[in-house]
């Protein structure tokens, strides 16, 4: 049931045009190309989610990038960003192997799915809140349709954001969410009943290219999340 019913949302976000600024960079960026990429054909549409459909880690990230899966059409696949994650998820035994260049190259997540807060490559990598709140709807059906989700991996504080939001709008049981949002931090943990929330800095170029967020730190937020899960009740149908 949550597979078909993924399958039918990721083509509601693929034909989404709901953003006219989004739209339009998106598919100028798909038209005119990075040099390196020339030869290739850009998706240049909302960018779904991807993983398994029974996973009890969720992540969720800020969003596609333009030469990445605005290019690749899926999610922290083909930029450096996504190099460094799924090198993590590898590790830490969420993924099949640690890099994915394309969509259909052999990456498979293992109990883990992987969104975005926006799904439109945005200009400057900068959404704006009507953007966001947009787009989170797609985000609140995705937990709905994740039914065993128990630790949600916030990458970065426009993540967090988003993730706050959008489990104050879900109609699932067992959600219970604290009335003040926590500052956000890596390394964060957030009880909300059946779901904890854990906080880990993005995994972008301006994190990693300068230490803020090392492998060590992202592998042990994924270690984290597997203990949390490993120590769940079943509290959600």
């Amino acid at each position: 049931m949550s597979a078909r019913g993924l399958t039918a949302l990721t083509s509601e976000i693929v034909a989404c045009r709901a953003c006219p600024r989004l739209v339009a960079w998106r598919e100028a960026v798909a038209r005119e190309k990075r040099a390196a990429f020339r030869d290739e054909d850009y998706w240049g549409r909302p960018v779904p989610g991807f993983g398994d459909p029974d996973a009890r880690l969720l992540l969720v990230g800020l969003a596609p990038a333009a030469h990445g899966g605005n290019r690749t059409g899926r999610v922290f696949t083909g930029d450096r960003s996504g190099d460094f994650l799924f090198a993590s998820l590898h590790r830490t035994g969420f993924a099949n192997r640690p890099e994915s260049v394309r969509s259909g190259d052999g990456l498979e997540l293992i109990d883990a799915y992987v969104a975005a807060a926006v799904r439109c490559a945005p200009p400057a990598n900068k959404p704006t809140t009507q953007e966001r709140d947009t787009c989170l709807p797609f985000l609140v059906r995705e937990l709905e349709l994740l039914r065993r989700v128990r630790v949600i991996v916030a990458l970065g504080a426009f993540g967090y954001e988003a993730v706050w939001t959008v489990l104050g709008r879900t109609g699932l049981a067992g959600i219970d969410r604290p009335p003040r949002r926590p500052r956000f931090a890596h390394g964060l943990e957030v009880a909300c009943g059946a779901i904890t929330i854990v906080g880990a800095f993005h995994p972008s170029q301006q994190n990693t290219f300068t230490g803020r967020l090392t492998p060590e730190m992202l592998d042990g937020v994924f270690e984290r999340a597997r203990h949390l899960i490993s120590a769940s009740n079943s509290l959600m149908p």
